[in-house]
């Protein structure tokens, strides 16, 4: 049966939940689970509580000059624990330090790659990868042939299954950093208070050059904030700089996969289809009953945004408020 290790990604001494996710995809395929966290003091605090989404066992590494994420760093102790622990199967979660560390590792471990992938199996005795290709227009069905297999898994795809209140046996470790491992470093990672990573969150309401002005975004802000939601936008929207980069949903932005995504004013570029198709609900709010984002929509409406919009948040506050 086989071996698999599972990087996980933290931020504030925090596990992402897309860590979680590649966890439980992992412990889903069978065999040992081997987690491998890396960061500042505190890393290994909530360690075993990993055994919860299917680890057996979590190496733990600890310094302070490790906090925030350094390629070369990460990629050499987690490619030692692969070796040592003679893993057949790699896994992250193809966020954007998980699609940095995936191919480094590869390289290392000279192992076969599949990166953002959307579904994982061994079938016939051999591993089987999903993924979308030519901007979502197409599936590719990978076979991996290597002797260690990495996978990198899209967020959002994969649920993260909490199944026992098992403890993992962890392995703490105060690693000290050779100067070359530090070549590069993330000095800071800066996130704005109260907002919710697009690439992250269950539901995103999305917006783009239809919204017409950069103060109209406070109508999907309002909406996002009934539902629990973050706000996301088109690369025209953010060219424009009406929004950050950090909101750019697209094939140059980040991918999402939430279990709802509102399009509002978003005319469906094949660009950002490329950043969203993938979402389990999409529903499209546009004026133009012709705009390529109806072709993948499971509902859409035809009309005003600026009409509808407010309409729609004062419907889901008295929904949610039952």
């Amino acid at each position: 049966m086989s071996k698999s290790l599972v990087f996980i990604e933290q931020r504030g001494g925090k596990v992402k939940r897309a860590s979680l996710e590649a966890l439980s995809k992992a412990a889903a395929l069978g065999g040992d689970v081997i987690a491998v966290a890396i960061g500042g003091t505190g890393t290994a605090a909530d360690a075993a509580s990993l055994g919860n989404y299917g680890a057996t066992k979590v190496f733990a590494f600890e310094n302070e000059s490790l906090a925030n994420y350094s390629a070369n760093a990460y990629a050499k102790l987690i490619s030692k624990i692969a070796k040592e622990e003679s893993v057949s199967l790699v896994f992250l979660s193809a966020t954007a330090m998980g699609k940095d560390l995936a191919p480094r590792l590869s390289v290392r471990l000279g192992g076969a790659l599949a990166s953002d992938c959307v579904d994982v199996k061994h079938e016939d005795g051999k591993w089987i990868a999903t993924r979308y290709v030519y901007s979502g227009k197409a599936v590719a069905t990978l076979e991996l042939q290597g002797e260690i297999n990495i996978f990198s898994l899209r967020p959002n795809v994969f649920p993260a299954v909490k199944k026992s209140d098992a403890a993992a046996e962890v392995i703490t470790s105060v690693y000290e950093p050779e100067s070359a491992d530090l070549k590069t470093i993330v000095k800071e990672i800066v996130v704005s208070a109260g907002k919710l990573d697009v690439a992250e969150a269950d539901i995103v309401v999305s917006g783009g050059r239809g919204m017409k002005a950069p103060e109209h975004f406070n109508l999907l802000e309002d909406l996002a904030k009934v539902l629990g939601g973050a706000v996301g936008a088109s690369r025209a929207v953010v060219d424009a700089g009406w929004r950050p980069h950090s909101e750019q949903v697209g094939q140059t932005g980040k991918v999402v996969s939430p279990k709802l995504y509102i399009a509002c004013g978003v005319s469906g570029a094949v660009q950002h289809l490329a950043g969203m198709s993938s979402s389990k609900i999409i529903v499209a709010i546009n004026k133009d009953k012709d705009a390529p984002i109806f072709q993948v929509a499971d509902y859409g409406i035809v009309g005003d945004v600026f009409e509808i919009l407010p309409q729609l948040t004062e419907e889901f506050k008295k929904v949610l408020a039952h």
